[in-house]
């Protein structure tokens, strides 16, 4: 397991990201922030958590959005898959969406998200904030409007975000499938 970002290069990344939503939202009376279960929920967590706390902003609405059945592979598994829960306790229609995730990959669960939103209405606007950004991976041609950092991995190794607790630190690794560091 390899180190990519620490804890104290992550809360910097954690201010730049909420200070592009800022420049572009405002007080977020017309955006809503989603994010997509499972991985996706803590970091848009975060980042609500610091719009209010460090930048004041009061208005920010946070959801989350199960996307496990309209995913394309969902019937190509071995073992039944287990839904999350989706959380959406505010109107979609006519709002600017953000939908959060930690890692962009493949680009298919984005998709899958785009077609779960549309059960809650039409909304004006769909952008995609994510944490590491597997640029050389993409399948679909789905590209994220903020970015945290741009990670070339290959394909053997699997990017793992770390969001800490009290017995382990905030971090985001590369582990190699192979077993080797």
């Amino acid at each position: 397991m390899k180190e990519l970002i620490g804890q104290k290069e992550l809360d910097v990344i954690l201010n730049r990201l909420c200070c592009e939503l800022i420049e572009n939202h405002g007080d977020f009376s017309e955006s809503v922030i989603i994010g997509l279960q499972p991985r996706g929920v803590k970091f848009a967590d975060k980042i609500a958590k610091l719009l209010l706390d460090k930048f004041q902003v009061s208005n920010v609405k946070v959801g989350s959005l199960d996307i496990t059945f309209f995913r394309d592979d969902f019937r190509r598994r071995d073992e039944p898959l287990k839904a999350n829960q989706t959380k959406i306790d505010f109107l979609v229609e006519e709002k600017n969406v953000i939908f959060v995730d930690d890692v962009l990959y493949t680009g298919r669960s984005v998709r899958s998200a785009m077609d779960a939103i549309n059960s809650f209405g039409r909304a004006k606007s769909l952008e995609l904030a994510v944490l590491i950004d597997r640029r050389f991976s993409r399948e679909l041609p789905i590209q994220p409007d903020y970015s945290g950092r741009r990670v070339d991995a290959i394909a053997e190794e699997k990017v793992q975000v770390n969001w800490g607790s009290e017995k382990e630190k905030s971090g985001v690794y590369i582990i190699r499938s192979n077993g080797n560091e």
